[in-house]
């Protein structure tokens, strides 16, 4: 089954990419940003096959796999920030997460957190990055 779904998904993003040339890189790049699972694995190599055929360039991949990555981390970022928990209790039964897992996952990372943050002697993100920066090495 794993093998048909691949074969459906390298189809769909060779010809969106085949279509939509360098907008087709970001628009995938950004889908796949976003946490919509559309693999980079094949996204990227089906373009530098691109490249190496002589259509599109080097650099203009790289270009729109950047600005793909980006703009979807963005969208990621923003529907986290407004919608946040509430939106995962409300539509994730659609990716298969239930209110329990949810409850499960952040009690995971806080209890981690809280480890970490202790063995470093802070309180807080702000003093994790403030810490960081005063006790790993710069170059």
């Amino acid at each position: 089954m794993m093998t048909e779904i691949l074969a459906v998904l390298s189809h769909f993003i060779i010809a969106v990419i085949s279509g939509g040339g360098y907008a087709g890189i970001v628009l995938l790049m950004g889908i796949e940003s976003a946490c919509i699972p559309l693999p980079s694995e094949v996204i990227m190599p089906f373009s530098g096959y691109l490249v190496a055929q002589g259509r599109f360039t080097l650099l203009w991949v790289a270009t729109a796999g950047a600005i793909g990555c980006n703009v979807g981390s963005a969208v990621a970022y923003w529907v986290g920030y407004f919608g946040g928990r509430r939106l995962v209790l409300r539509y994730g039964h659609l990716v298969w997460l239930t209110q329990r897992e949810l409850e499960i996952s952040e009690k995971t990372v806080k209890a981690h957190l809280t480890r970490v943050f202790s063995q470093l002697g802070v309180a807080d993100r702000t003093q994790a990055a403030l810490w960081a920066q005063h006790h790993l090495p710069s170059d």
